[in-house]
């Protein structure tokens, strides 16, 4: 593929909801926990949506699964799938044709919530016992 340069494709805008968090590799973990918490305990959200593809996903349980043990009761439903992604790629030199691949990445969508949820739902987690949640106190969380 060094003969190749893959084409930007421009990002369509989509609007992500307050309570959506999409995980990426660019992002601090810390700076999500942050926010999901501020979303949860100050801003009065009841439901918040972590979403992540491909890599990404293995943060986003992390970042889920250290939430839901600084917040008491949280369920949790945890949907899996995924989705092809075409790359076009343009050549570097003449006479070589214009290409296309996809990819077949998968992705996840956790979301958390004070209220109960779906507990028929595939991926449904009930609340973590009362003594596997430690709150979080200020001097922690700066420290």
């Amino acid at each position: 593929m060094d003969r190749y340069q893959r084409v930007e494709k421009p990002k369509p805008e989509t609007p992500i909801d307050e309570n959506e968090i999409r995980i990426t590799s660019q992002g601090r973990m810390r700076s999500y926990i942050t926010y999901a918490m501020t979303l949860l305990q100050e801003k009065g959200s009841n439901e918040i949506v972590f979403k992540a593809m491909g890599r990404d996903i293995n943060k986003t349980v992390t970042i889920v699964e250290l939430i839901k043990r600084r917040i008491i009761s949280l369920h949790q439903n945890t949907a899996i799938g995924s989705t092809d992604i075409t790359d076009k790629w343009e050549p570097l030199k003449e006479g070589l044709l214009p290409l296309e691949t996809t990819r077949h990445v998968s992705m996840i969508t956790i979301t958390l919530s004070m209220k109960e949820l779906y507990t028929s739902f595939v991926g449904y987690q009930p609340l973590l016992p009362a003594e596997l949640v430690k709150a979080l106190t200020k001097f922690e969380y700066d420290g």
